[in-house]
């Protein structure tokens, strides 16, 4: 089974492209190439793309990557959500430094290896759905177009424009679904780094044998598929902003490296003995009791402190209710674009029921509920039948024997009580990581 995305690949050499077309078919819905890159800004005027791969050099003898560069900044002028990633047959590290700086997800050299390639592929795949489920909590754009009407909101933002000019940590906390991460963007826009990347890291999706490769890079040889030199989060975060997302579910071995990288502001990459001097601002973010996990000993109270200098307390839906209705008039206008249909009316009866749910998945629970609505409701008005809550978060509906729906509401469970952390959803379920993934795909969760 194909998973439901489109992937543009853009090569000069049309050997590459029909080597990509024909190994990426059985796995992507569709897959669009084009020799020429002046071809891409068309497509993305009739297309929804969800991974770009680029080739970073088009002029014959070129080897310096900067038309790539101008081609990330072009496409990422065009969908600053885009994901792009990059590749070469001339890699090298302050390539792919600059490149992940200037908003490349991803560097890859030719000739590719196919299984990494498919895999790098699914990694980007996954991260263009959170980005497009970010940007429905609110769009992530300058502070002050965000939809926060509320007190307790106005209170979140007068916060975020104090603190942002300053180079101080920050802990965000929040509830599931609560926008953590748009709140992160807001501090990273208003700062002094806003010019610089923006690097997001999922600590709870990081296996401990792949912490320090990923987050601090790692050297050519350093183990067995260590083809090249390829920089850290942390590396390529520098100048910028570092967000360290679950920082709660760190193991405790990676919150003593973690520490470590902090305190001496500077990291070795696998296989190498010499320092790297970093320069990050930093931001973390926890849906988890931190002070409970510090006196459980499940959390160290040395790196706490480093963490939360300034700390930042996320509302639930529940205590915003004056945002419901323009948040849920915000997600009508975005799903009647995302699926090309006349917008539709919020009744008086719809926004009763909307204001009387308790919204344990926050935000995000209710774009997917208006997303719902505006699929399977007929007429021009939303009303508060076209919504229903009562089976869909603690138990599985047992009057239904659908194996899809209640297959559906089980994994939903599984999130919401794993805190979006794959690993531990997915071992509730008692299926492997991969697995988990192809479902999330498969119902669009």
């Amino acid at each position: 089974m194909t998973t439901p995305a489109t992937i543009l690949v853009a090569d000069d050499d049309s050997d590459v492209l029909t080597a990509a077309r024909l190994l990426l078919r059985s796995h992507y819905s569709r897959v669009l190439t084009v020799e020429d890159p002046d071809k891409i800004e068309a497509l993305m005027a009739v297309e929804r793309i969800d991974v770009f791969l680029v080739d970073m050099n088009f002029a014959i003898g070129m080897n310096t990557g900067e038309e790539g560069l101008r081609l990330l900044g072009r496409i990422l002028e065009l969908d600053p959500d885009a994901v792009v990633i990059l590749m070469t047959a001339f890699g090298d590290l302050n390539t792919a430094v600059r490149a992940m700086r200037e908003g490349a997800a991803d560097f890859v050299l030719k000739p590719w290896q196919n299984d990494k390639l498919i895999a790098t592929l699914g990694v980007a795949v996954a991260l263009r759905q959170a980005r497009s489920r970010v940007s429905a909590l609110g769009v992530p754009q300058p502070l002050p177009e965000m939809i926060a009407g509320s007190a307790p909101m106005q209170k979140v933002l007068r916060i975020v424009q104090r603190v942002a000019p300053t180079e101080a940590n920050v802990l965000i906390r929040g509830e599931n679904g609560t926008g953590k991460e748009l709140i992160a963007r807001a501090l990273h826009q208003q700062s002094s780094r806003a010019d610089k990347a923006l690097v997001s890291v999922d600590l709870g999706a990081v296996p401990e044998t792949l912490f320090e490769s990923e987050l601090f890079g790692y050297t050519q040889g350093a183990f067995t598929d260590a083809d090249r030199d390829r920089p850290g989060r942390f590396q390529a975060a520098h100048e910028g902003t570092l967000f360290l997302d679950e920082i709660g579910n760190l193991p405790a071995s990676m919150q003593t490296k973690l520490l470590r990288v902090l305190e001496s502001r500077e990291v070795v990459p696998l296989g190498s003995d010499q320092p790297v001097e970093i320069d990050v601002r930093l931001i973390a973010a926890t849906n988890q009791p931190l002070e409970k996990l510090v006196a459980d000993g499940r959390f160290r109270e040395d790196l706490l402190y480093r963490v939360n200098t300034i700390e930042i307390d996320l509302p639930p839906l529940r205590d915003r209710l004056d945002d419901l209705p323009a948040l849920a008039e915000h997600f009508v206008k975005l799903n009647a674009r995302k699926y090309q249909v006349e917008t539709k009316r919020l009744s008086e009866s719809a926004l009763s029921e909307l204001r009387g749910h308790q919204w344990p998945g926050n935000v995000r629970e209710l774009s997917h509920a208006i997303e719902r609505a505006m699929i399977l409701s007929d007429g021009d008005t939303l009303n508060a039948d076209d919504f229903s809550f009562s089976s869909a978060g603690e138990h599985t509906d047992a009057e239904s024997l659908n194996l899809e729906e209640n297959e559906r509401r089980m994994i939903t469970l599984a999130l919401d009580r794993a805190g979006d952390n794959i690993s531990h959803a997915a071992s509730m379920l008692g299926i492997t990581r991969a697995a988990l993934y192809r479902r999330i795909e498969k119902f669009g969760l």
